[in-house]
């Protein structure tokens, strides 16, 4: 055999001992040469490193157990064909994973099978060999091993890489169409130029490498230079960003996994969304009985809410926003219950201040209060008001945050809540992780997935209804107290009483847009059946119409309508 020199841009081999044992692979002659699928079989004996060959010439050694060898052919036509021999221990298993991205270098391998105990298959940037024990035969096509380099052409290949073991023995023959030269043959881990133990070229131009004790995960990377155009170039590269983002969104286990927990997750979001949509859809369609106001108590009829309701939420409740309407039936309400006095003026209404606001209101109700007569006001015009609307923002928000301290309501209206600050930190931490993962190579269909759930979940929260369960029983039984406002019979009520009834319903009417057949129920009322003239909290500039019901009626649906035009400006 001749020692072979390498090119200077490669470590070079020393040039072997004159005694050196010679290799017992195939030599190509004149004659037809044993093989099997185009390739010459390989029947190597390993060195000893003495002087001497442990076995007789023509006497097959034994196979060693975790040993490989690998005969390489460069085809005319610029493919690399791969016989792999492998040898396993009994009851052992052996897996390699061989990388097919080397930098910006990309291989590809076409048609792995296996003869014997095991398969082998293309994953994702990896050929993944998995053997069982005894001896195998793996065949394999790869193209993309010759680059061109304008004067020459140069052959790469890993011969031995990512085996989950330790190798005991590693020989190759490589056999190209036309003699090679600047052969380059490095064992060990990726990125070290530790030199294969023997790489050699016999009398046929074939070269001969031999590698003992391959440690677990290295390689043994193989180059020769070719003559310019003896094959054709096959070599492709990707830039490492390119070849990362294709890495990062294959349909890897770890990617499937994460697709599969979005599925599943993405299902359960819509079941529960489906859920709250269809209790609350029952509450809103479904049949109700009237829900009674009043509660006769020994002869005394007293007035009560479901669930302490006020009107100025009712509205809220039913279609989950605070309107105009609304506010306006807090005005009333609070005429109604001594807060405000509501009297006739010139045409014009004014409102007045009777009792201050005390610790019996809520936060809402203070909030209109104050943007009505703010401190230091006494009274105000209703005309005043429409020419300088006050600010209702703050009684619009102390509506929704009492409906949600008193578990109506999931979240305000305008703010995300829980759900919608979950779904935003998931969104933005789903777009960060895939732009990581596709410069970095990482699963970054993980990233997608949570982006995806992220972006549900924010969309969830926002269909998700407002009411809570409570919040649509509630509604329910608001739908139940419109009823009793269409059914209510007032001779049922004392006459001495029927004005404070009709007074504390009448709110719940203005709320639930009920107005006209309230005031046609209680037509017949005689204000003075208390004892005193006209309504204790209504009052006219005219004795004689204090007690004219009809003719209230008319003043209070202008009142009205002028309240109604003044929170809408607002």
């Amino acid at each position: 055999m001749a020692g072979i020199a390498l090119g200077a841009a490669q470590p070079s081999f020393p040039s072997p001992p004159s005694d050196a044992p010679s290799l017992d692979f195939p030599v190509p002659s004149a004659g037809p040469a044993p093989s099997r699928g185009g390739v010459p079989t390989v029947n190597p004996v390993p060195p000893t490193g003495t002087d001497k060959p442990t076995h007789p010439p023509g006497v097959p050694q034994p196979p060693l157990p975790r040993s490989v060898n690998v005969q390489l052919k460069v085809e005319r036509d610029g493919r690399l064909t791969v016989r792999e021999q492998v040898i396993v221990q009994a009851r052992q298993t052996m897996t390699r994973t061989a990388p097919l991205r080397i930098g910006d270098r990309v291989f590809t391998v076409r048609d792995p099978r296996v003869e014997g105990n095991g398969t082998a298959a293309v994953e994702g940037d990896s050929l993944v060999l998995r053997l069982g024990e005894g001896a195998s035969t793996v065949d394999y096509t790869v193209d993309g091993t010759v680059e061109d380099l304008g004067d020459r052409l140069r052959f790469r290949w890993q011969i031995a890489s990512g085996w989950d073991t330790v190798l005991v023995s590693v020989r190759a023959s490589l056999l190209t169409p036309q003699r090679g030269s600047d052969f380059a043959c490095l064992a060990g881990p990726a990125g070290t130029e530790d030199k294969c133990d023997s790489a050699l070229t016999d009398g046929g131009a074939v070269l001969r490498v031999v590698q003992s004790n391959l440690d677990q995960g290295a390689r043994v990377d193989l180059s020769a230079d070719l003559p310019a155009g003896s094959v054709p170039a096959t070599a492709r590269f990707e830039a490492a960003s390119a070849a990362s983002a294709a890495s990062a969104f294959a349909l890897s286990p770890l990617n499937g996994v994460g697709l599969g927990a979005g599925f599943l997750l993405l299902l359960a979001g819509f079941a529960v969304l489906w859920r709250a949509r269809a209790r609350d859809g029952r509450a809103l369609g479904g049949e109700v009985e009237p829900v009674a106001l009043l509660d006769d108590r020994g002869g005394e009829v007293v007035f009560a809410s479901p669930d302490g309701i006020l009107p100025g939420q009712v509205g809220a409740v039913v279609d989950e926003r605070v309107d105009a309407r609304d506010l306006s039936a807090t005005v009333v309400d609070l005429a109604v219950r001594n807060y405000l006095w509501v009297t006739e003026v010139d045409g014009d209404w004014q409102v007045v201040r009777r009792n201050p606001a005390d610790d019996a209101l809520t936060a809402y109700e203070k909030a209109v209060y104050t943007a009505l007569l703010p401190e230091g006001v006494e009274s105000v015009r209703l005309s005043r008001l429409r020419a300088e609307p006050p600010s209702i923002a703050p009684a619009r928000d102390a509506v929704y945050r009492d409906a949600v301290s008193r578990g109506w309501f999931t979240r305000r209206p305008s703010a995300f809540g829980p759900l919608g600050i979950a779904g935003a930190v998931l969104l933005v931490l789903g777009v960060g992780g895939t732009v990581l993962f596709a410069v970095l190579g990482g699963p970054a269909l993980i990233g997608v997935a949570v982006a995806i759930v992220g972006l549900a979940v924010l969309a969830g929260g926002r269909l998700l209804p407002l009411r809570t369960e409570r919040g649509s029983v509630l509604l329910q039984q608001v739908r139940g107290v419109q009823g009793f406002l269409n059914t209510a019979d007032p001779g049922s009520v004392p006459a001495a009483q029927r004005e404070m009834v009709f007074s504390r319903a009448l709110p719940y009417a203005v709320a639930l847009d009920d107005v006209e057949q309230w005031l046609q129920r209680f037509g017949g009322l005689d204000p003075a059946a208390d004892g005193t003239p006209g309504l204790y909290w209504y009052a006219t500039q005219d004795p004689a119409a204090a007690g004219d019901q009809q003719r209230f009626g008319q003043q209070f649906r202008a009142f009205l309508d002028g309240l109604d035009e003044v929170f809408a400006t607002a």
